[in-house]
C-alpha cells in the first residue's frame, strides 16, 4: 500500500488504519504554543459510517487505500443486491443492499451514480446532490391552500415519503435533495 504523510491529507482521502478503511472528511493543522505541530482530523469509517476524531503527529506516515470511483448505471434490483453496469466496460456489478443503504430511496433504473470500489469490493454509492422524482401519491390540497406555509406527506416513485408544499398533486415531478431528503422544488 502507498504511504502518505499526514501533512498531505485532503478531504476525501481514504486511509487504511489497522486494516480498516477510513475516509478523511475534515482535517486541520494545529500548532500549539508548546510542542510539535499535530494534524487533527475527523475520519468516517467507510463501511459502517461511524465518525471519529483522530489526531496525528505532523509528518507521520499513514497508509492510503486505493479507491476506484467509477460512473455506473443502475440496472435493476435482484432481491438481495442492486446491479450496476460500468458505463465504460459494460461489466455488471452486484452491490449488496447494505452497501447501497439509504441511496435506494433515490435510485431509479438507468440512473447514473458513482460507485467506489476497493480491490473490486463496492464500498459506497455516491449520488448526485439532487434527483428528479415523480409523486405517486399525495392527498389533494384544500381550498385556500397557498404556495407558502404548510406541508403534507407525499410518496415518491421509489417509495420514499417526503414533505412537500400543499399545492403539489399526484403525478408532478419534484427535485429532491439526496443528502437529507428535503423537497427542493417543482420540475
Amino acid at each position: 500500500m502507498p504511504t502518505i504523510s499526514t501533512n498531505d491529507l485532503k478531504n476525501g482521502t481514504v486511509l487504511d488504519l489497522d486494516g480498516q478503511l477510513w475516509q478523511v472528511i475534515w482535517f486541520q493543522h494545529h500548532k500549539p504554543g508548546k510542542g510539535n505541530t499535530v494534524v487533527r482530523s475527523k475520519l468516517k469509517h467507510v463501511l459502517s459510517g461511524k465518525v471519529v476524531d483522530k489526531t496525528f503527529n505532523s509528518d507521520t506516515k499513514v497508509e492510503s487505500a486505493s479507491v476506484d470511483r467509477r460512473e455506473m448505471q443502475y440496472l435493476y434490483h435482484d432481491g438481495s443486491a442492486f446491479v450496476f453496469m460500468d458505463t465504460a466496460t459494460y461489466d455488471q456489478l452486484p452491490v449488496p443492499d447494505e452497501t447501497v443503504g439509504d441511496a435506494k430511496d433515490y435510485l431509479l433504473e438507468n440512473q447514473v451514480a458513482t460507485v467506489a470500489l476497493h480491490d473490486g469490493t463496492p464500498l459506497y454509492i455516491d449520488l448526485p446532490a439532487s434527483v428528479e422524482l415523480e409523486i405517486t401519491y399525495t392527498e389533494p390540497g384544500l381550498q385556500g391552500d397557498r404556495s407558502t406555509g404548510g406541508t403534507k406527506p407525499a410518496t415518491l416513485e421509489t417509495g420514499k415519503q417526503i414533505q412537500v408544499p400543499l399545492f403539489l398533486t399526484t403525478g408532478e415531478r419534484v427535485k429532491v435533495d439526496t443528502r437529507d431528503g428535503n423537497y427542493l422544488g417543482r420540475v
